[in-house]
């Protein structure tokens, strides 16, 4: 089979129902993930890139496994290179660092247990200090959509991996928006349990006492589907605790800031324009909204990274600092230092975790029965732009993250349209532990209210054809079979494998039949991203006079291509030619 049949966008829904219809094969899906990544090297996606040696004994492991029995069989699952994986090295992005883990982190071995397979160790910020995707001597993770973006961080890698099908969800970790910036610039979910949910036992701490393995996923079910294989207490885990989750149910209100937020980079007024629109998906849910006054979040913020509690993350990586002069980046050991000032002296630790307290009652009684919404972030920057100021633009990032895990509450953060062509928007949910599962059932109401465009396909993507698994897993929907306007030709393109032309003709064009699909704006740009020359994204005139964006091919491929045009479309083509090889 041709790795081009893989859906360019993985879920695991759409990865199940493939193995089952036997369209594809976990050994076909890796081989599609390794030419993937090799193709896409220049974007300093992978530390521990997909090989297939590496990927093989986990391959011939599900050999002797019923798939029916393993709810994670045969999903690839990307890690970030801070997390184990036994037998496999692990840089946490600096190379001096490095070591050979000698067992799976706890994440990694609940997931491998249910069936997933791992396919390789992703970038990110240096030892997780970071919320650009820019400080890594690996290289900056280009922007799954927009290059000449960031990527957002500490989880670069692993949201950008995802976004680009190269993993159907993956691991990323959490202390401060690590597990969420990245989602929302790469138009992915991103799911941040409540702390100790899930076990940390095997990650290279950042604070060690609320840091969070995270996931990044397509779809709300898979983040779901990874929460159930992983959640639970590990006893040799000591920051590991049962955080079983309650029935989910709709919350009683909607919380909205009062006072107007800050944007701010290159496209702050942009942002700034898709808070609004996002705003009013929540206030047409039907559920009561409230305005609040959300500044005590952003005093708990400041204590995270401002006050002594910064010194737990140097306590944990201050040996290997000071033993290894020169090994860590210098954005990132003054980041580190930061920890060790004088003035942060134990009483004053112990003044900002009573202050801490006091915000941390205020919250749960705020958020009671309530979901909280937020933009993910308040706007990005170019890679230039960080790398010409990193410290001011990195602490930008994290305006609306940072108060998430001091205060024990729980996120998920999720596409809310886009910000501007091919620039994702994303929204974040917070709730207390207790109404985690409200989350998913919060953020299934909001997606109904997400924009979405009407897209004509006219070949491989249609239904039943076998692309229709990409339409499905970037959450498009059927309408309904249509004709074009009567001024089209429709062309056999000599491409492996076969595939159909539509081209606009000045003369002699029929109606050639489509079908179209509803997709949300979030998923376009991946899937125009994701279209091979000759053919692109048009628009498309329907027989009753809509125009629609859908699949067009360029003028020159039809010189020397069959006219299928008397067919009236693919599928009839496909179904009266004799063999495959004459359509």
């Amino acid at each position: 089979m041709s790795v081009q049949c893989i859906p360019a966008q993985l879920t695991i829904e759409v990865l199940r129902s493939g193995y089952r219809k036997g369209l594809f094969t976990p050994e076909e899906v890796i081989s599609a993930i390794i030419q993937r990544a090799e193709q896409s090297a220049e974007k300093h996606i992978w530390i521990l890139p997909p090989v297939y040696e590496r990927i093989s004994p986990y391959l011939e492991n599900l050999q002797g496994l019923n798939p029916e029995d393993y709810p994670l069989w045969g999903i690839p699952f990307a890690v970030k290179d801070n997390i184990e994986v036994s037998g496999w090295p692990i840089t946490a992005a600096c190379p001096d660092y490095a070591y050979t883990a000698e067992q799976h982190s706890g994440v990694v071995e609940r997931l491998i247990a249910a069936g997933a397979v791992p396919v390789g160790k992703t970038n990110l910020d240096q030892f997780a200090t970071g919320l650009v995707g820019t400080r890594s001597p690996y290289g900056d993770t280009h922007n799954a959509l927009r290059p000449e973006l960031i990527s957002g961080g500490s989880s670069s890698g692993s949201a950008v991996a995802v976004a680009l099908g190269q993993a159907a969800f993956a691991l990323g970790t959490d202390t401060a928006g690590s597990g969420r910036v990245p989602a929302a610039l790469n138009g992915l979910i991103g799911y941040k349990p409540a702390v100790g949910a899930w076990p940390s036992r095997g990650v290279v701490p950042a604070c060690r006492s609320i840091d969070c393995v995270t996931a990044f996923a397509n779809t709300l079910e898979d983040a779901a589907s990874v929460d159930r294989q992983i959640r639970g207490r590990m006893e040799e885990d000591p920051y590991s605790f049962d955080r079983p989750l309650a029935p989910a149910a709709l919350p009683d209100r909607f919380l909205l800031p009062a006072e107007p937020l800050a944007f701010y980079g290159p496209f702050e007024n942009e942002y700034r324009a898709a808070w609004e629109r996002a705003k009013q998906m929540v206030k047409q849910t039907g559920i009561p909204v409230v305005e609040v006054d959300i500044s005590m979040l952003r005093e708990a913020a400041a204590l995270l990274y401002e006050g002594p509690l910064v010194a737990e993350r140097w306590s944990d990586l201050q040996p290997f600092i000071e033993n290894h002069p020169g090994a860590a980046l210098p954005v990132t050991e003054k980041v580190l230092r930061t920890g060790e000032q004088a003035s942060f002296t134990a009483a004053a630790l112990f003044r900002s975790q009573h202050r801490l307290a006091e915000i941390r009652r205020a919250t749960e009684n705020l958020l009671h029965n309530a979901v909280l919404v937020l933009p993910t972030a308040g706007g990005t920057w170019t890679r230039e732009q960080v790398a010409a100021d990193p410290i001011a633009t990195n602490s930008q990032m994290g305006l609306y993250t940072n108060h998430c895990n001091l205060l024990d509450l729980s996120a998920l953060a999720i596409p809310a349209g886009e910000a501007a062509e091919r620039l994702p928007f994303g929204i974040t949910l917070f709730a207390l532990p207790a109404e985690e599962a409200n989350l998913g059932a919060a953020a299934r109401l909001i997606e109904t209210q997400v924009d979405r465009i009407t897209v004509a396909v006219c070949g491989l993507h249609m239904r039943g054809m076998p692309l229709e698994p990409q339409m499905i897993g970037l959450g498009a929907s059927f309408i309904e079979t249509v004709q074009t306007a009567p001024a089209y030709k429709l062309y056999r393109l000599p491409t492996t494998p076969s595939k159909p032309g539509l081209v606009r003709s000045a003369e002699g064009g029929a109606a050639i039949e489509v079908e179209l699909w509803s997709m949300p704006v979030s998923s376009f740009g991946r899937f125009t991203a994701s279209i091979p020359a000759p053919l692109g994204i048009g628009k498309i005139e329907m027989q009753d006079g809509r125009i629609v964006s859908g699949f067009v091919c360029e003028a020159y491929a039809a010189q020397g291509a069959a006219d299928i045009s008397h067919y009236g479309g693919w599928r009839n083509a496909i179904a009266t030619a004799q063999t495959a090889s004459q359509i």
